[in-house]
């Protein structure tokens, strides 16, 4: 490989972690001076995870200039589509993140897995709109945004290039969401799951033109729509089979189980004019 092609590999491998690095420092002296003394480490990390979040936002725009040579870096990455496109396209994320966890529910609730006991609060509410917005729109800037296109300038542009690109976002995905600490066979069904996911994500940004907005309402409202079910109305029992559900007992994550296999293969299905 020529050496510029290694250092455009080494720059895409270490932007994120460095930023992630920029984020962590820029911590550590309001935690010597002990203003972070009350705060647990989880809120710590978020903290962290927040600065460096905002150093992304900071610096995509100059990153995509001078490497993708992109004067238009938020169109680019589909944020900037126009108010029209980008709520249609929300929306339609939104619709597919519905039918997915009405499958998941349904046949939970159906076979007796799981119990209907109320309600959502206003703050449960609240707390999945937060969710939809704020870790939707964060992991698919990072997956289906720069990533993407990231691994586009790296194995070269044209059709082909594109389907690894969308092939490879998928697979980095599926690995940085799995846990290791599962067994065998959870951690394998995650990695299958979130593979499926990652492929579907990809997808609806190409139905929708290449519209961000889209993979953000899917992804958001899968996330955002399950941990508000989970901490409301929906009472799974902890001796749900693993197969089905996926693994976490009465908290599962359907992503790593054959109803959320089973789901996402629809919805690629559905897309599959877009492969």
């Amino acid at each position: 490989m020529p050496r510029r092609a290694w250092l455009g590999w080494i720059s895409t491998l270490l932007y994120l972690p460095l930023l992630y690095a920029l984020g962590w420092l820029t911590l550590q002296p309001f935690a010597a001076a002990g203003l972070l003394s009350g705060w647990r480490p989880d809120q710590v990390a978020l903290l962290g995870t927040a600065l460096a979040f905002a150093l992304l936002l900071l610096t995509l725009p100059l990153r995509l200039n001078t490497v993708w040579r992109e004067r238009r870096p938020w169109h680019a990455l589909g944020v900037a589509m126009g108010w029209g496109v980008g709520l249609r396209s929300l929306l339609r994320g939104l619709i597919m993140a519905l039918l997915l966890l009405l499958l998941v529910v349904g046949v939970l609730l159906l076979s007796g897995q799981a119990r209907w006991s109320g309600g959502l609060t206003p703050a449960e509410i609240v707390n999945a709109v937060l969710l939809i917005l704020g870790v939707g729109f964060a992991e698919e800037l990072v997956f289906r945004g720069w990533l993407w296109g990231e691994l586009n300038q790296r194995l070269g542009w044209g059709p082909r290039a594109d389907q690894r690109a969308l092939i490879a976002q998928a697979a980095v995905f599926s690995l940085a969401h799995t846990r290791f600490n599962l067994g065998v066979g959870p951690m394998a069904g995650l990695l299958v799951g979130l593979l499926l996911l990652g492929l579907a994500l990809g997808l609806q940004r190409r139905a929708d033109g290449g519209s961000l907005w889209g993979a953000v309402g899917l992804h958001g409202g899968l996330v955002g729509g399950w941990f508000s079910l989970l901490a409301g109305p929906l009472q799974i029992n902890p001796t749900v089979p693993l197969w089905l559900a996926g693994p976490g007992g009465a908290d599962p994550n359907p992503i790593g189980g054959l109803l959320g296999w089973a789901g996402l293969a629809g919805l690629l299905w559905v897309r599959r004019r877009y492969w």
